[in-house]
């Protein structure tokens, strides 16, 4: 480990580091556009100039110049100052003196750095240069003049997104970053490029001109639009959510969202459930909460009541659910609203066992019926660097455009009692192989023959675990945990007949099978549940209440609440709490606090943020596997009630999927 020397500091850092990243171990602030450290290096704003000895006498970019053995650094002297401050004039020759009606204003790099870095005046008389406006879609909004050519959005798109989408036009002054064709930028990630641009050139469409940074509340939450438990920052003004970003957790999703955790916000304001409704000679109508209970309580169910949870639904809900139906004397709950039935005895036989950083580190995956950029686009991003360290993957199920290339097998699961022989001895011979099962093969039940096969090539071992389940639903882990899950799955509740149904947001369910039940749903979104709900009880969404949610590998992560539902909408724990006072029995707490410890004494893993420890001890799986995989994601915009209600991601699904074209009004 080379040791060196930063403005008189010594110290010892990792061999392979750069100047940079020592200048920082050091605790030196080093300004930079173009470097970023989930980028490969381009060195080509040079801001991050600095004065190295032994070496020229010059200053030099810090980015990409290696950090040696014997270095002097020096990152303030007279030489460094001077060389910042022309650069930084050089980047403001053509940029435009567009702060005030910016949507980078405020979160701008350029603005921060010229405040603290530049000379304070311009001494450039001429013409600044202009550049055609291009569009990239739906969700980018493009003022290209402001572009200062640092290329973070084209490396990622090729290096982290995996889709050669945008690159640069022309050389010198007559360079322009654009989308090929000028197309829309289609991918599952591509609105990660609006973060990463350092000025306004690449800003949100939807979110122009609604708030500045300085007049918005910032929440910690977790995405529920898929089960991998992105860390996310909701931005809100009042009563109203504005805006979704990621935060950094280097487990989860790193620094990335997809598209549509991102964007999905706009459809918390629109088709929203904020009264009560009752259904009164088949139309539904808006009474009091009193009357909706009332209702409830006259149908005096007993025993026979069933819960079903939806896939965006907090572990309290569910709990609450659990402990109101427990009262009743029934057993009736189900998580699983496809009719997906499997073994919920062993957790670690459902779970994504290497955990989402951890594929990362696979040599060798089999993926089994599962899509994954649609499925889960920030695990489809850990499998490009898997590939990129030597993995082979190979996948079973229709053909589709991966970003990681992949050999595949087939379509009908029966391939996987007859692999190639090259996968068996990619996977055999492998120190870390894995298994990837989707939500294709889970409907189609192969989770025993994956199960098999891990058996078969010892995907258990010292410190590595292999096996993995890919859930869709944010819901999915947690439900199992408290047991939302019936034997028979769904079809075991529909032989019940029960006589009152709670739906916890359960939008995907059929509920053309409860014909005899009375169905009350809880939910925020008037979509499918609510159109076959006898009762309706205006509930709140993941952003209006505070909830524990598990992600597909287990991971127990908290949000909090960053607005209050609409109306007379109430969170979901206190409306289970007084339509158990409705219906006569206890549930035992009176307080979301009261809930939440009682949720923790029953389930002790709920009250500790991390993975739950689910063993590592697999069952004996069975071979035999087959029939064609079909992938349950159809249309990735439009997965769930509050992405239907988004007019954004309703205009992603029709461009970006289905090639409709939208005309500009002339302005």
């Amino acid at each position: 480990m080379p040791k060196l020397t930063v403005d008189g500091i010594e110290l010892e850092v990792p061999q392979g580091a750069t100047v940079l990243q020592a200048c920082e171990l050091a605790g030196k602030e080093i300004p930079r556009f173009c470097y970023h450290e989930r980028l490969s290096i381009a060195g080509n704003c040079r801001m991050c100039l600095v004065e190295v000895a032994p070496g020229p006498p010059k200053p030099q970019a810090s980015c990409a110049l290696p950090a040696a053995e014997g270095q002097m650094i020096r990152t303030d002297s007279e030489m460094v100052r001077k060389a910042r401050e022309g650069v930084m004039e050089f980047l403001l020759i053509n940029h435009p003196l567009d702060c005030p009606i910016c949507d980078q204003g405020g979160e701008c790099d350029l603005q921060d750095q010229a405040m603290a870095y530049g000379r304070g005046k311009s001494r450039y008389d001429d013409n600044k240069r202009a550049v055609t406006e291009k569009y990239m879609g739906p969700l980018i909004k493009t003022v290209m003049t402001r572009c200062i050519h640092c290329t973070r959005c084209v490396r990622f798109s090729e290096e982290v997104a995996g889709v050669d989408e945008i690159g640069a036009l022309y050389r010198g002054e007559d360079m322009q970053i654009t989308t090929y064709l000028e197309k829309a930028a289609s991918h599952e990630m591509s609105a990660n490029v609006i973060d990463l641009c350092p000025v306004g050139a690449l800003t949100s469409r939807p979110y122009a001109f609604e708030a500045r940074p300085w007049e918005l509340s910032k929440t910690n939450g977790i995405d529920v639009s898929d089960a991998c438990g992105a860390n996310i920052r909701i931005d809100s003004r009042g009563r109203e959510a504005l805006r979704i970003l990621p935060r950094l957790n280097e487990d989860v999703n790193e620094e990335w969202i997809s598209d549509k955790a991102r964007y999905l916000v706009d459809g918390l304001m629109h088709r929203r459930l904020d009264r009560p409704w009752l259904r009164k000679n088949g139309k539904l109508v808006a009474v009091s909460w009193d009357e909706a209970f009332a209702a409830i309580a006259r149908v005096k169910p007993g025993k026979s009541v069933a819960a079903v949870a939806g896939d965006m639904v907090d572990c309290e809900t569910m709990f609450a659910a659990k402990k109101l139906v427990g009262a009743l004397g029934s057993s009736l709950l189900e998580g699983r609203q496809t009719g997906m039935d499997y073994d919920t005895t062993n957790l670690a036989a459902v779970n994504f066992n290497s955990g989402l950083a951890g594929i990362e580190n696979a040599d060798a995956i089999l993926i089994i019926g599962s899509e994954v950029r649609t499925e889960a686009p920030l695990v489809n991003v850990r499998l490009r660097k898997a590939v990129k360290r030597g993995a082979r993957v190979a996948l079973v199920g229709p053909e589709w455009e991966t970003t990681f290339g992949g050999l595949f097998l087939g379509e009908d699961l029966s391939v996987l009692d007859k692999l190639p022989k090259e996968v068996v001895d990619a996977m055999a011979k492998s120190e870390r192989p894995a298994i990837i099962v989707g939500g294709g093969a889970i409907a189609k039940g192969a989770i025993p023959a994956a199960l098999a096969l891990a058996d078969k090539f010892k995907l258990v071992r010292d410190g590595w675990n292999g096996f993995n389940v890919l859930h869709l639903a944010a819901a999915r882990m947690g439900g199992l945990m408290l047991g939302f899950a019936q034997k028979g799955g769904i079809a075991d509740l529909v032989k019940a007949k029960p006589k009152l149904l709670l739906s916890l947001g359960a939008d995907e369910l059929d509920y053309t099978k409860f014909a005899g039940s009375i169905v009350v749903y809880i939910g925020h979104h008037g979509d499918k549940g609510a159109h076959a709900a006898d009762v309706i009880l205006p509930a709140a969404a993941f952003t209006e209440k505070a909830g524990t949610y598990v992600n597909t590998e287990g991971r127990v992560q908290f949000a909090e609440q960053a607005v209050f539902a609409p109306g007379d909408a109430r969170e979901d724990w206190t409306i289970l709490r007084a339509l158990a006072d409705a219906l006569g029995v206890s549930v035992g707490f009176d307080s979301f606090e009261e809930l939440r410890a009682a949720m923790v004494a029953e389930v002790p893993a709920l009250g500790i943020e991390g993975l739950a420890d689910y063993g590592s001890k697999l069952p004996k799986g069975k071979a035999g596997a087959k029939g064609v995989v079909g992938y349950p994601v159809q249309d990735f915009y439009l997965t769930n009630a509050i992405c239907r209600a988004s007019e954004t991601m309703q205009r992603c699904s029709a461009e970006l999927l289905h090639g409709q074209e939208f005309a500009e009004a002339a302005e």
